[in-house]
Parts: C-alpha cells; structure tokens; sequence
C-alpha cells in the first residue's frame, strides 16, 4: 500500500475513532425519570450558636458550623400563609410572607415543548409540591440569642410595603422579636432576572446583638428532567475567589461532613441546570463563608451564604445586601451581570468545557452571527465557512500536497517493485523521493487533527448553550439543539403515519433528511481521493460514510448542519484546489482514472 493511502487510511481511522471514543464516553442522554419522593419538610427555622460564631443554616439535624440546628416544625409548609406577587418581562412568581420565601417563579419567555400551548418552564416551587426549590435569607442568631429572636423559615412578616414586587415597586417586609430587635427585608428585582435582598436588624434593647445574614437555596431531590449527560455539569456551581467549584448531586457532602469555605474577596454559589441556575450573590464577598451539602435523611440539596458576623451595640442598626440570580442561563444577560454587574466570573455559570479557550470565541462568533442573519441554523454555516477559511491555508497545502502525490504514484509503483519483499529499502527509498519532491505525505492529516478539538467545541456549544434550545432552521428543523424529526419510516412526511419516538432504535434506523445529506456529502468527499488498490481496504471506504451517517443521525440537528456544510465546504476547496494543480477529478468515473494529467485544453 503506498504512503497516500496509508495516510488516507489513517486519517479516516482516526475520525472513526474518534466517534466511536465520543459515543463510549459521551453516551446519549437516557430520558429523565421521575423519582417519587415525600414531600420533606423545609429548612430549619433556627439554630444555637457556640460563643460568638453564628451557623450557616442547615436543612440536617447533625450539627454544622459548630452549631445544632434546630428541627423544623411540622407548621412549615407556605400555602396557607399570605403571597405577594413577583413580575417582570421575564419572571412570574410569588413570595411567601411564611419566611419571606420566594418560592414560585416561572420563566416566561421560556416553554417546556415546542407546543405553543405548553407551559412555561418552572424554576422554584413551594414546599408540598413533588421537587420544592426555593430561596431563603434571615439572620442566625449569636451571643445570647435564641432561634426564637431571629427571623426563619417559619416567620411570619409583616408588610411594611407591598403590592406586586416588580422593577418599579420593591416590597419591604418587617419583623419585631418583642425583645428590642427589628427586622425589615427590603427586596427588589430588577428587568432582568436579579433580584436584590437588602436586610435590615435595628437594635434597640439595651445589650449588645450578635448575629449573622444569611441566604439558602433549597432543593428538594435532583431536578426532574436531570440529564445525567457526561458532557453537561449540572448541581452546585459556585466561584470563590476566582476559583471555579463544580459539585454533581452524587458529589453532595452530607450535612455535618461538608466543608465550609471562606471567600476572601468575592464570589457566587448557586445550582445549575442545563439551561437555568439559581445564584446567592454576597454584597460585600469579604468574610462570607460558602457551604454546600445534603441532607440525605431528607434528600434536600442546599447551597448556604453566611456573611460576616454583625454586633450591634444598643441603638445601633445594620444592613447587608445580597443579590439572588433566578433564571435562564442566557450568555448576553449573564455577560452583563459579569462585565456591569461586577459578578465575577459570571459566564463560567455555563459549562463550556476542557476546550474552553475554543468554546468561549466559538459561541461569541455564533452568537454575533445569529444577531446579524436572524437565524441560528444560517449562523451555523456562515460560522463553518469562517472556520474554513482560517484553516484554508493548511487545507491547500494538504490538497497540493494530495495532487503532488497523485503525480509520483508511477514512480511509487516503480520502487515497490523493485524493492519487493524488502520494506526497509521501500521505506528508505520512499523518503528518498518525498525529499527529492519536496512532498510531505503527512501534510493531509493535519487539517483533519486541528478539526477534532474544532468539531467537539461545536458539540459542546450547541448542546450546553441556551440560544440553540427550541431555535429553528427551516421547514421541519424547529430545534437545532435536538435530533432531526423526520424520518425515512414514513418518507420523511410524506406518508400519513409518525415518525418513530426520538432516541429509539427505529429512530436511528430510519434516519432523517439532515443525516442522509450526511451521508451523502461524506460520500462526495471521499470520491475526491484515491481509493485503495487492496479491495477489503476499499471496501470499507465504500461503507465509511454510510456507517456514519447513522452513527451522527442522533446528534443535534446543528451540529450536524455544521458538518455537512464542512464537508461541502471541503469538497468544493478540494476540487478546485486539485484543478489548480493540474488535475481533473472525476468524481462520479473511475476514481484511479479519474486524476489525470491535463495534457490537452478541455473541451468547450
């Protein structure tokens, strides 16, 4: 086999094995199932302290913070306690006056399904429903206070200022202990999806105060829809000090083991989902302490902020602001809240992965893209034909380098020959030629090494980033970040039946119109290079881009858009590149033919 074939055989190889590691590693996301579970009781309303150290709040019985916090009452439920309502263009929800909690909101511009009748997504839910998440702030008591002195998860507020909570009308809350201490809870929200919760003690006994702020966000069990996706983080998330701290629900620490982490200048801990995220946002980072942990007793998932101890002198007042993200993970409002905001490191809330140096340009170039055109699915081909573009320099050096090739394979043919049996004087001779040529044999598998780590950048970005999630192309392409729905079981709409359920195996047998085009244009650009003289060679060439066009029929539709445009793109450079050289593919005759010298003008 000559040195072209080899390289050829080698480069596909490598493709092949590639997928092939992609799909053992990167398996299909198995369908969510849904878990029954009790509905738990809710954070803890209280806790003692130990001297002058007040307790992160805890959802355990066990001890945290050099704490014992205290059990939650069977009261603690939110649905029969008075609501203010939360809106803007972006959010819908309520807080409950039991604890101050916001514990309802939705996402408007978001639908599960397609279906123009389906629900808006769900971000928190109230205590009593079957996965209860929610936020939670109030003050841990230090000193000589009891549980009972400060503000929890049971506390009835009063309002001081009401009416919809909207960008235009903050709401504050108030709270007197009847022992020389009040409360108030000034909460604001803003266009976007941030809210801030300004809280507010005015000490007014005659002792010294000491107690501590604090955020909670809960979660009752793991997410319903769960991906369980090696490719995607989804759990505890949180930035501490610059440094990036993911946690998988299976990573929880339970209550009492979990370590708790001081934050030094700034940061942020929340809970991410593929799509959505909750965020505590400390105002002032120095002195906060960062927690995160499960109560596996009760399967509640908690992340904690404690900001700094407070001591109050009598007549003295403090407050502490801290600011509470709840939405979709949006990269144009997430940037804003990270370069205008001051949120540090704000867009690492997106998984964007070990090639995030690729990934973090790659998304900003498509998302600019899709701004200019309109469409994602436009924006994805005119990203591939700058991607081209850039490597078209070592692509044209491969494709001389392939006709140049071509031009010394009679003299190849000539030195296997005489060698025979003898592979050391092939091989020495070989190079021989190749120097003399000035021909690099290995040249035509680096543009296809460099696109490895291109191509799994894309993958990652259409399946992690939001703006893919239910974004048409066109005709049936409705979202780009799911399979292709059509399907050859019913002539891909043409007979009055459905299609097979995505993921199935029908489904993958039956493949949709975009892998077919796969298959297709993977075929169009292996009829451009030699085929190999041994025929089982050969014959698995000829099955190359068949076998792939089912194993890639279940990637996301935009990535595999991306693909064939790549490989159309390739063709088409290929050719013209070989035509420049002197040669004239043939690409539907003989393929050993089908490069030959152009010896006479063409025919007109």
């Amino acid at each position: 086999m000559d040195e072209q074939n080899k390289n050829l055989l080698l480069a596909t190889g490598l493709s092949l094995v590639v997928i092939v590691i992609w799909f053992v590693l990167f398996p299909p996301p198995e369908p969510p199932q849904d878990i029954a579970q009790t509905a738990p009781d809710a954070t803890e309303s209280g806790q003692t302290v130990t001297g002058d150290t007040a307790a992160v709040p805890s959802s355990a019985d066990a001890p945290a913070d050099d704490a014992a916090a205290t059990a939650p009452t069977a009261e603690d439920t939110a649905s029969d306690a008075p609501r203010l309502q939360v809106e803007n263009e972006n959010l819908l929800g309520s807080i409950s006056l039991r604890g101050g909690r916001l514990d309802t909101l939705s996402l408007r511009k978001y639908r599960e399904t397609l279906e123009p009748d389906s629900p808006t997504v769900t971000l928190l839910s109230p205590i009593g429903s079957a996965r209860a998440y929610y936020a939670l702030f109030g003050w841990a008591p230090g000193g000589g206070l009891t549980s009972d002195m400060v503000p929890g998860a049971n506390t009835i507020w009063d309002v001081e200022k009401g009416g919809t909570l909207s960008p235009d009308n903050p709401i504050v809350l108030t709270w007197d202990n009847g022992a020389g201490l009040t409360f108030r809870r000034e909460m604001q929200i803003d266009d976007e999806l941030m809210f801030t919760i300004t809280q507010t003690v005015e000490n007014t006994s005659g002792d010294t105060a000491t107690l501590a702020p604090y955020g909670i966000l809960a979660r009752h069990g793991e997410p319903a829809d769960l991906k369980n996706f090696f490719i995607l983080h989804e759990g505890g998330i949180s930035i501490t000090d610059g440094e990036l701290t993911e946690t998988d629900y299976d990573d929880f620490e339970p209550a009492g083991q979990h370590e708790n982490i001081s934050v030094e200048t700034s940061g942020w801990t929340g809970f991410t989902d593929h799509y959505w995220m909750t965020a505590l946002i400390p105002g002032d980072g120095n002195g906060a302490t960062f927690s995160t942990f499960r109560d596996t007793q009760r399967n509640i998932y908690q992340t904690n902020v404690k900001q700094s101890t407070q001591s109050l002198a009598p007549g003295q007042s403090v407050s502490i602001s801290t600011r509470l993200f709840a939405g979709a993970k949006e990269w144009e409002t997430i940037r804003a809240y990270q370069n205008e905001g001051g949120v540090e490191k704000f867009l690492d809330s997106i998984d964007w992965g070990w090639f995030f140096f690729l990934t973090k340009p790659i998304f900003a170039l498509l998302h600019w893209l899709n701004l200019m055109i309109g469409n994602m699915g436009w924006a994805i081909i005119a990203l591939t034909l700058i991607i081209k573009a850039v490597l078209l320099p070592l692509a044209y050096k491969s494709y001389v380098s392939m006709a140049k090739m071509k031009e010394l394979q009679p003299q190849m043919e000539q030195i296997k020959e005489a060698a025979g049996d003898d592979r050391q004087k092939l091989q020495k001779e070989m190079m021989e030629l190749y120097k003399k040529e000035k021909v690099n044999p290995a040249s035509g598998c680096l543009p296809i090494l460099l696109q490895i780590p291109i191509f799994f950048s894309l993958y990652k970005v259409i399946f992690v980033t939001l703006e893919l999630r239910h974004a048409p192309w066109i005709g049936w392409i409705k979202d780009l970040s799911a399979p292709d729905p059509s399907s050859l079981y019913n002539l891909w709409g043409i007979l009055p039946w459905d299609g097979p359920e995505p993921g199935s195996i029908l489904a993958l047998i039956f493949i949709g119109i975009l892998p077919f085009c796969l298959g297709v244009s993977m075929w169009l650009q292996q009829k451009l290079n030699p085929a190999p003289t041994d025929p089982t060679q050969k014959m698995i060439f000829a099955w190359m881009p068949w076998v792939f066009m089912f194993m890639l029929g279940s990637f996301a539709s935009g990535l595999v858009v991306y693909w064939i445009a790549n490989n159309v793109i390739t063709f088409s450079q290929q050719y013209l590149i070989m035509r420049s050289q002197g040669y004239k593919p043939n690409v539907f005759g003989n393929i050993l033919e089908g490069f030959r010298k152009k010896t006479e003008p063409e025919e007109k």
